[in-house]
């Protein structure tokens, strides 16, 4: 090969035969196929493989120096079974010579074994008369690498569908040189980052329109139509930029009058702990509107959770309140949840009686949730909320906000005067603060108001 002198003129470059003998790294030795090379920014040393059978190593690849002037590194491989060993994480393209062989997968293998992807619709497209079942095979041996192809310039329009198929570029053999495939390098590499970063923004719009459509079904609009009540909620997910989470509410008013209301927390927040979410407010929903209540709905939503939950682990909170049509009683149903708090005029903010509440859904089979008669009066507010209002930690130590300490802080915004969404608003920004930044969990509050006419 030719060395660059020291008289200013830039050398001419002499074609030399792909090297046969490849300096594999010890890691790569008895490797099977690589895990895929992630789109990040190339190094300035590249390496390049070419796929070609000719055993006389008639396709001969010229000198290549990067823009630093760096020699790119080569290797060989003349079948896929060989290009699938020699596709580790530091090779950056694939040359593909489009003469090669369907069968050249070596020892008689098929393409489909080489790469562990094959399947009865990718042999209906290899068995398609264009010639490009090995550029089809190469792009599955590697969904996450630039490949370029090359054939003759006679053999255009083949050459052209080759990129609507999927490689990166096209090169005429008659025309390939050192300056020609150093650059045709460099694009295909970074049109290849660019299409993954467009495949990766367009899956991300797509998470973000089921996570949309997930969030809708944890915060419904309350069926109340008819009900003097006044209905109020926040919601905030735990996750940093997360949309949803596993807390869920829902309010509706059936026939005779009665307002029912729940909230309910699926241990965990996730896209899953979401889904389960959904699936339980819905089955309330369905339940209440049915006309089941207190033991009889938790037992029957328990069932629905031990068949739609992913493991066994997995259990759910939650908290049911029916109000009278007359709205001066409740019948109240915890299931390991916390206990409402009621607040009424001229009295301080005070939790709900929580004796004799039942267990979390999920935990205990066979489980039964008393249901307890509450008193309301004339004008009141009731707050149901998730633990993660309370569970926020106060300033730099181990405490916690706690009931005791929401208490406290309700009753410093009710005496501010604040109410309905006011006094949610207060309340969440209160306990971030708090907490000294954004709360870990979960947070859902609903408040439910009467004001005696």
């Amino acid at each position: 090969m030719s060395a660059p002198s020291g008289g200013g003129k830039e050398p001419e470059t002499m074609a030399v035969p792909v090297p046969r003998q490849r300096e594999i790294p010890v890691a790569e030795s008895g490797a099977a196929a690589a895990p895929p090379v992630t789109a990040t920014a190339p190094p300035a040393s590249l390496t390049l493989l070419v796929i070609e059978d000719d055993p006389a190593g008639g396709l001969t690849v010229p000198e290549i120096l990067d823009t630093d002037g760096h020699r790119i590194r080569l290797r060989s491989a003349r079948n896929l079974t060989e290009a699938a060993r020699l596709l580790t994480p530091d090779v950056h393209c694939v040359l593909l010579d489009l003469g090669l062989a369907p069968s050249g997968t070596g020892s008689g293998t098929g393409t489909g074994t080489a790469s562990g992807t094959g399947s009865a619709a990718d042999a209906d497209a290899d068995a398609e008369d264009d010639g490009l079942a090995v550029l089809r095979q190469v792009l599955r041996l590697a969904p996450r690498h630039a490949v370029l192809v090359l054939t003759s310039e006679a053999d255009a329009d083949r050459a052209a569908e080759a990129v609507r198929v999927g490689a990166q570029d096209f090169l005429f053999r008659d025309e390939l040189d050192g300056r020609l495939l150093s650059r045709a390098i460099r694009y295909a590499v970074e049109r290849k980052r660019a299409d993954i970063a467009q495949y990766k923004l367009a899956e991300s719009k797509l998470r973000a329109q089921e996570n949309a459509r997930l969030e809708r079904g944890l915060l419904p609009t309350p069926l109340l139509e008819g009900s003097d009540l006044r209905f109020a909620a926040r919601y905030r997910p735990g996750r940093s930029r997360a949309l949803l989470g596993g807390d869920f509410y829902d309010a509706v008013r059936t026939p005779d009058g009665t307002v029912h209301a729940m909230i309910g927390d699926v241990c965990g927040h996730g896209p899953d702990e979401a889904a389960l979410g959904v699936e339980l407010r819905i089955a309330w929903r369905a339940l209440t509107l049915a006309g089941l209540c207190g033991d009889d709905l938790l037992a029957t939503l328990q069932e629905v959770l031990e068949v739609e939950r992913p493991c066994e682990e997995i259990f759910a909170t939650l908290c049911t309140v029916d109000i009278s049509p007359d709205g001066r009683r409740a019948g109240l149903c915890l299931a390991g949840h916390p206990a409402p708090l009621i607040s009424r005029p001229g009295r301080r903010a005070q939790l709900l009686p929580y004796e004799n509440s039942g267990p979390a859904l999920g935990l205990l089979p066979r489980a039964r949730w008393p249901r307890r008669q509450v008193d309301l009066g004339g004008t009141w507010s009731l707050m149901l909320y998730t633990d993660g209002l309370i569970e926020g930690r106060i300033g730099e130590g181990r405490e916690r906000l706690g009931q005791d300490g929401m208490v406290e802080m309700i009753n410093r915004h009710l005496e501010r005067g604040l109410s309905g969404e006011g006094l949610l608003e207060a309340s969440v920004t209160e306990a971030r603060r708090l907490n000294g930044g954004e709360l870990t969990d979960d947070v859902a509050v609903v408040l439910l108001s009467r004001a005696a006419g």
